[in-house]
Formats: C-alpha cells, structure tokens, sequence
C-alpha cells in the first residue's frame, strides 16, 4: 500500500515532533481516530483544524499554504488500492470480515430490520484493555442505523 505524498509528509513531520493522534486530537478537540484519518486524507479538516494541525506538526510557513489546501479539499473516500491488504494489522481487519461480516449483518438485520450501519454518522475508538494473558485492542463501531426505504 503506497501511501499519499500528504500523508508521507505530515506523518514524517509527526514523528519528528513526536507526537501521538491522541496527541494531535486533543489539540484539535477531536477523537485521534478522526485526526489519523485526516492525516491518511481520507477526512476533511476546517480551515482552523487545519492551521492548528500544521502549528502542532511544526510545519514550515511556506509549505502550509499547499497542505491547508489539500487538508480542507473533500477526499475520495476509501481511494486505497482495492487489494487484499498485506499488512499484518490490517489484513486482520479483512479477515474478520470475511469471517464474521455475513454473520455480524445477519445480526444487525435481525435487531434493526433491513438496512445498513451509516459510515458517514459515525465514530470509531480504539482502547486498550489490560488483560493478564496479554492487553487486548478494543475497538468500537457506532454508526447510526439506515433502513432501507420503499418508494
């Protein structure tokens, strides 16, 4: 998976700061979720979001003027290669949808009716839990619930 040149440079420009997402999103009053998602471009950030993000990252003043304009432009959402995934974490996420995606829509359909879960009314958190046999990474889905609708 290549990644953007954006994002190439702002996660460099994180690392250099050392900062986190969590970090990040503090700064910008937003879930680190969200900001790892602006900086991949895949979510659009407020004129101030951005400054505040490019202050954060220390970015030069003469390469802010490009960056703010590529963080406020809306992205193609979901623009990754459409391949099976060959990194690790990642391709876990595949996996658990391969195996568990028909089960997990059988469900919600049972519970909500026919319909899908909003990606656009949504949040997504990760979390660590402490467990003695290993810490374990719980992540959370909430999207609102969309009925499909006869017309």
């Amino acid at each position: 998976m290549t990644l953007s040149p954006l994002a190439c440079t702002l996660l460099a420009a994180k690392r250099r700061v050392g900062l986190s997402f969590a970090e990040l999103g503090s700064r910008l009053g937003v879930d680190e979720v969200w900001v790892a998602s602006l900086i991949h471009g895949q979510a659009t950030a407020s004129a101030a979001e951005a400054t505040t993000l490019l202050e954060a990252l220390a970015i030069p003043a003469a390469e802010q003027p490009a960056l703010l304009e590529q963080l406020s432009t809306y992205p193609v959402k979901g623009a990754l290669d459409p391949v099976i995934p060959t990194d690790p974490l990642l391709y876990r996420f595949y996996e658990i949808l391969q195996v568990y995606g028909l089960p997990l829509k059988d469900v919600i359909q049972e519970k909500f009716g026919d319909g899908i879960m909003s990606a656009i009314d949504f949040t997504l958190t990760v979390d660590r839990q402490e467990d003695p046999k290993g810490d374990r990474v719980v992540v959370t889905m909430n999207g609102k619930f969309l009925p499909y609708r006869k017309w």
